[in-house]
């Protein structure tokens, strides 16, 4: 019976930690809910100005119409011939394509939250090949008025008018991109009829400001490719391929020298291939949507939602180490501590979580972090001074909870050593257990329990 009141001690001290489960989950729901609200705030943003930037182009599309003269047998088996035309259009990519520009910052406040959007000071230069694709045996070929054409993920974040010159002669850019509206918006600018069989917009070049929020890509659609990116934020989070990278405390540059051969996006576009009208809705809608590109997010260096939802997943173990400690004391020291006592301590660790992501949201992370841990600890020690009937005891057990509050910001700030450091600490944990009640008579101990 003495070794079941025991068993029944600590199976009330395991009751407690399930039951604090409830209150630490509920927490943790509150987390996700501000990340929710924030994601609202970036999708407003992104609304009443311009989402995430995708930049597609140039790309130089070339209308046709092809005539064949088609010899049958009618129904009487005589001879007969007809005209039949096809209309269509082929896409052109650049032999070359350099495209650079600074991405110029800034963190727009929506209610609690900061978002990131900036303006692109972009600059592209292009060259194409002048010739046109040879004509099929026993076709007449026109071709009808070639364009240029630009594809943005979100039009409404252009700046202005954009200047864009072709072999020298400005261009006048229109709205829409024309056969290829099925894959994205953006604008095209037509170009001089053909003469002969060489097409004119050879030489491209393009200076615009683009708006965007947080991210923004540029697909490398040329045979070779130069992309240059700058920015004076500091976190950058680069995607897509690998850019040979300078980052550095006001800023960081950024390039891409990518050949066709290294990315799929020519195949991804259509590139090469002469599409008729009857086809070129199935041809379109059968592509991949999405098209390879390289590009850069500005990252919040310091996520508070992502940093609260790490140290929640800890609260768990604050509390069962803290409810280890007092049934040791309570067992060795022999003074007994109702479970009722132990359930408000629980609560009081609980409740530093909820503290740090509220105090975050209005002050930077680690005088928040230092402030809830400093206003838990003190009201653990002034509670446990009555509970443990002792300044000391208590100033021990704060000290403790110091202790594992300084831990648990070393996870938080070292996310790349964060496993190690927790499995280190679980081990000198149990490790120092075993140590102190490594001569623990237990059944004596079950036998003094009232």
């Amino acid at each position: 019976m003495k070794s079941i009141r025991l068993l029944l001690r600590f199976l009330t001290v395991g009751g407690l930690v399930l039951l604090l489960l409830i209150p630490l989950m509920m927490i943790r729901g509150v987390v996700h809910e501000r990340q929710a609200y924030r994601g609202q705030a970036v999708a407003r943003v992104a609304q009443n100005s311009a989402g995430a930037q995708t930049f597609i182009g140039p790309m130089r599309v070339v209308p046709w119409t092809d005539t064949r003269r088609v010899e049958y047998t009618d129904d009487k088996g005589a001879v007969q011939h007809r005209i039949e035309r096809t209309r269509g259009q082929f896409l052109q990519m650049p032999r070359t394509l350099v495209v650079e520009g600074d991405m110029q910052p800034r963190a727009l406040k929506v209610g609690l939250y900061r978002v990131g959007v900036y303006e692109w000071h972009g600059k592209l230069r292009a060259a194409f090949e002048p010739a046109l694709p040879a004509v099929p045996a026993n076709v007449e070929r026109e071709y009808g008025t070639p364009y240029l054409a630009f594809g943005m993920s979100d039009v409404r974040g252009l700046v202005g008018m954009p200047v864009l010159r072709a072999d020298g002669r400005p261009l006048q850019l229109l709205a829409g991109t024309g056969a290829l509206a099925k894959r994205f918006s953006g604008m095209h600018a037509p170009l001089p009829a053909i003469a002969g069989e060489r097409v004119a917009g050879n030489e491209v070049a393009m200076d615009f400001v683009l708006k965007g929020t947080q991210s923004l890509a540029v697909a490398p659609l040329a045979d070779d490719n130069r992309i240059h990116l700058a920015s004076a934020w500091p976190h950058p989070r680069f995607e897509g391929y690998s850019p040979r990278s300078q980052l550095r405390s006001d800023g960081f540059t950024a390039d891409w020298e990518i050949s066709s051969l290294a990315s799929n996006v020519q195949a991804q576009l259509q590139d090469g291939r002469e599409i008729a009208d009857g086809d070129a809705g199935r041809a379109y809608e059968s592509a991949v949507p999405r098209v390879d590109t390289v590009g850069v997010s500005l990252v919040d260096p310091v996520d508070i939602y992502t940093k609260a939802d790490r140290a929640s997943k800890y609260g768990l173990l604050f509390v069962v180490l803290t409810f280890v400690g007092f049934a040791l004391f309570e067992l060795i020291k022999r003074l007994p501590i109702h479970p009722l006592q132990y359930l408000l301590v629980g609560l009081a660790l609980a409740i530093f979580f909820l503290l740090l992501l509220s105090l975050s949201e209005h002050i930077a992370f680690l005088p928040a972090y230092l402030l809830a841990a400093g206003a838990c600890i003190g009201l653990q020690f002034v509670y446990l001074s009555g509970v443990l009937r002792s300044r000391l005891r208590a100033a021990g057990f704060a000290a403790m909870l110091t202790a594992l509050y300084g831990v648990l910001y070393g996870l938080l700030v070292s996310e790349d050593n964060a496993l190690l450091m927790g499995s280190l600490l679980l081990f000198g944990i149990l490790a120092a257990i075993m140590w102190i009640t490594r001569k623990v008579d237990w059944y004596e101990l079950g036998a003094s329990l009232r």
